[in-house]
């Protein structure tokens, strides 16, 4: 298993970040797998919440990556930024591509499905248990990225802007 998509970046104090969807370390439910992996499926974002922001916050991003994925990059399901520093939670379904529950000046970036929304859970039969890390990062500006960018440009962009990040993690298999 890859090691957390974060251990070559700066080292930056910790944001506390839960889900009242699920519990650090849990099985992701049902909502959050791919509706084409599950009948139950519903490829919804988990609602968030996280605090306190450090001094100098200017916006954050969320994003959930599975490094388990077997790409060798492992595979980026959602990415959000410029969510302005005094909003502390987002709604379950948040990451939806009709949704009206980001603030207006989030902007999201296309996932490794192509999309610029939330995909759900939906690792390989029998390649086991993938994590689903997502995280938010408390950034020292807001960002300016193209259309077409990527959460690797994203990240990028985020290098040196990272004055937090809190983690959440679930696992799910099929």
């Amino acid at each position: 298993m890859a090691d957390n998509v974060y251990g070559s970046t700066p080292e930056v104090p910790a944001l506390a970040v839960s889900s009242p969807d699920f519990a650090d370390g849990d099985r992701l439910p049902d909502a959050q797998v791919s509706a084409g992996v599950l009948a139950t499926g519903e490829d919804r974002s988990p609602a968030l919440e996280w605090g306190p922001a450090p001094e100098g916050t200017q916006s954050f991003a969320v994003t959930c990556w599975d490094p388990d994925a077997p790409t060798g990059s492992g595979f980026w399901h959602w990415a959000v930024y410029n969510i302005p520093a005094d909003v502390t939670s987002l709604p379950a379904g948040a990451g939806a591509a009709d949704s009206d529950a980001l603030p207006s000046a989030a902007r999201s970036v296309r996932n490794d499905g192509g999309v610029f929304n939330f995909v759900g859970a939906a690792p390989p039969v029998g390649h086991g248990d993938h994590r689903y890390i997502f995280a938010v990062h408390a950034l020292d500006t807001t960002l300016d990225l193209g259309e077409g960018a990527s959460p690797a440009a994203l990240g990028f962009n985020m290098f040196g802007h990272t004055l937090a990040r809190g983690l959440i993690t679930a696992t799910w298999n099929r």
